[in-house]
Formats: structure tokens, C-alpha cells, sequence
């Protein structure tokens, strides 16, 4: 059984391991070309040397390559889930955007998740019932907010139900056209 990957997390394509792999091989071979111009009628060995620097180059060069079209892929899927997303908004009544902070406990009827309302910035409890896509954490709904669990002048529920059927669009919030992301990141 293969992993998915989450769609909300946005590839990174640079690491610090590949920048520095990558330049040591493309500095390796620079001055290996260079020895090489210098030196007499290239033997056996600098053929060899030369052609696993020129190898290894041609390698980093492709994984630099896929990693970028990686990343264009999925800022080019964000972009799209964003448009449907605000077609949502734009076609439906009353909506509220929260964004899925952590799946909790799956169950075949449902999740429990930690949602936070974007708009209040209110974080709760929520039950979810079964999507046909998976949840996602760094995935923001758009949902119809139920008038019967959310008033204005009265406590927040405990937790909130989220039917499916409310459940309009998501997008990832890394993938924001406008670059504001709800999800507030800590570093450790």
C-alpha cells in the first residue's frame, strides 16, 4: 500500500542537504575541468572521474528539475482549488471558511478534528461527517454554518457537527492566491 502524500503541504524544492550535494559535485567538476585542460591527453582514469562528475551533475540537474515541477504542479492544483473555492463562496448564502487543524480520530462515519474558525479565530472540537475526499490538516472548508449551533450572544457548543452536505469546498491554506495563510506556524 503506497502513502499519499497531503495535498496541503506545498513541496519544498530546496533543501539544505541537496544545495550543498549540488555544489560540491558542480565544484568538483568545474575543477576537475579545469585540471583536465591543463593536463596532457586525458588517461583512462580522468575519463572515468569525468564521467561519474558529469553523471552525478546530469542527476542533481533532474532531481532540481522534478522537484520544481513538483511544486509548479501544486501551486497550479492550490490555484485552481482556490478559484473553485471562491466560486463556492460567491455562489452559496452564508458561509464560514475554518481551517482543519488536526484529524483526531477517523471513524467510518466521520472525524473528530480540531477546527479554527478563520473570522473569530476560535479554535474547537468538531465532528465531521464522511467526505468523499480525505480530511486533511492545512486544509481550509468552506461550509455552511449552522445557525442552530452558532449564535451571536450565545456560548460557543462544545463541539461543533459538520454534515457533509455543508461541507462546500477546500483549498489548502498554503496554496492562498492572496498569500495570507490561516494556519499560524510555530517554530521550534
Amino acid at each position: 500500500m503506497t502513502m499519499v502524500a497531503n495535498p496541503t503541504v506545498k513541496p519544498r524544492v530546496v533543501t539544505p542537504g541537496l544545495v550543498w550535494a549540488s555544489a560540491v559535485v558542480l565544484v568538483a567538476l568545474v575543477l576537475f575541468l579545469v585540471f583536465v585542460v591543463v593536463a596532457e591527453p586525458p588517461s583512462l582514469w580522468q575519463v572515468v572521474v569525468g564521467g561519474l562528475l558529469l553523471a552525478a551533475a546530469l542527476l542533481f540537474g533532474a532531481l532540481w528539475r522534478k522537484r520544481v515541477n513538483q511544486r509548479n504542479t501544486w501551486l497550479f492544483d492550490a490555484t485552481e482549488r482556490w478559484k473553485t473555492f471562491d466560486k463556492a463562496k460567491l455562489a452559496s448564502g452564508t458561509t464560514a471558511e475554518v481551517t482543519l487543524l488536526s484529524v483526531d480520530a477517523i471513524q467510518p462515519t466521520g472525524s473528530w478534528v480540531t477546527i479554527r474558525w478563520n473570522r473569530f479565530s476560535h479554535v474547537q472540537s468538531a465532528w465531521i461527517e464522511a467526505l468523499p475526499e480525505p480530511l486533511w490538516p492545512g486544509s481550509v472548508l468552506l461550509i455552511s454554518p449552522d445557525p442552530a449551533q452558532v449564535m451571536p450572544g450565545t456560548p460557543w457548543p462544545e463541539a461543533y457537527f459538520i454534515r457533509a452536505a455543508d461541507c462546500l469546498a477546500w483549498a489548502p491554506a498554503d496554496g492562498r492566491p492572496d498569500g495570507a495563510s490561516p494556519v499560524r506556524r510555530t517554530v521550534a
